[in-house]
């Protein structure tokens, strides 16, 4: 994916040149609900400037986007941001979304491979719910100093980092766990008795694994705090906070697991009772620029489904993605298919389990 870094200056002139969007005769506010670092303040300056739209930012996760949407029947924001596995279930249960029309979408901005395979996963009743925007990964985190010998999910349970482990109770820890225990959560996903035997098993994996659990982190501010003071040397976290560890600290960095990395994609989606469309379609487009993405992927550190959009991008965040990730580890990604209802409650109680067992 950086094969076209040496580009930048002339990727930036011309996508500038092409892509400038004229100002909008009727500009509207965009309320627009996001996550951290995906909208910059100079990417809003700069799209305020060329569009006329003025951007009202409100930062959010997939748990909250789809309570406040739930709770508004899909109003109160125009364009929000939650993942590709959240879209389906969500439109199914709560109807808290309306289609995206693919016509008005500048598709050649785009990844044609994430661009299909987001289609895909967000196609509901025929019609295409979400665009992919930011993707990464989550899986190990480890002072490769202290141990270097954990290389997959399960070996956070080996006893040479007994005390010294830390992971989240959510579900990537049930899917990292159960890929490396060598089962395959994704494909148990529409056999709700098949995921609940896959999910008993990790249970007593991880019930087994608790003396070796310094804390279960909830926050990434936590688990870098930890693994910088060193009360923790391997844990279960994003990519992105292993690279922001390993410019302060060589010996820690993000490992992508052998049993492979979990893969994410953060969306873009339309609330059903959105009213500024032609502001969030225009924001869609802006974003998808390869200049405007290797802005957003230096602020918030993971990459985006722009064609060349890493054109810009840090050269030392390169650097640390590569030192991660060969074209092995990439193509062994496990990319989280949508969510099938009801599943959350299963994984909800399995994890309740584990963390009342002594």
């Amino acid at each position: 994916m950086f094969d076209n870094f040496g580009k930048f200056g002339a990727v930036a002139l011309t996508a500038t040149a092409i892509y400038t969007m004229p100002m909008s005769a009727g500009a509207d506010t965009l309320r627009l609900l996001t996550w951290g670092g995906y909208a910059p303040e100079e990417v809003i300056a700069k799209f305020e400037a060329e569009t006329g739209h003025t951007v009202e930012v409100t930062t959010s996760n997939n748990e909250e986007m789809i309570a406040k949407l739930r709770a508004t029947n899909g109003g109160g924001f125009d364009l929000a941001q939650p993942s590709q596995d959240r879209i389906t279930s969500a439109q199914e249960e709560f109807g808290i979304y309306k289609p995206i029309d693919m016509s008005r979408i500048q598709s050649e901005l785009f990844i044609p491979s994430m661009l299909s395979a987001t289609a895909d996963n967000t196609t509901f009743d025929g019609e295409v719910y979400g665009l992919p925007h930011v993707w990464g990964t989550s899986g190990l985190v480890v002072n490769t100093a202290k141990a270097g010998e954990v290389t997959d999910y399960t070996d956070l349970c080996e006893a040479s980092v007994s005390g010294k482990v830390s992971y989240r109770l959510k579900r990537p820890t049930l899917i990292g766990f159960a890929y490396s225990m060598g089962l395959d959560p994704f494909a148990a996903y529409d056999d709700a008795d098949a995921y609940q035997e896959i999910l008993d098993k990790v249970e007593a994996k991880l019930i087994d694994c608790k003396p070796n659990v310094k804390t279960y982190w909830g926050g990434g501010d936590e688990i870098k705090q930890l693994l910088r003071s060193g009360e923790v040397i391997a844990s279960m976290a994003w990519d992105t906070g292993g690279w922001q560890l390993n410019a302060d600290d060589a010996d820690i960095t993000f490992v992508a697991p052998e049993a492979g990395a979990l893969g994410w994609i953060d969306t873009f989606v339309l609330p059903a009772r959105g009213r500024a469309d032609d502001a969030a379609y225009d924001w869609i487009n802006f974003v998808m620029r390869p200049d405007i993405a290797a802005m957003i992927t230096n602020t918030a550190g993971n990459f985006t489904a722009a064609v060349d959009g890493d054109a810009g991008v840090n050269a030392d965040l390169k650097a640390r993605y590569q030192g991660s990730f060969d074209q092995a580890a990439i193509d062994n990604i496990k990319w989280y298919p949508p969510v099938p209802a009801g599943l959350e409650a299963l994984e909800g109680a399995t994890l309740d389990r584990v963390n009342a067992a002594k």
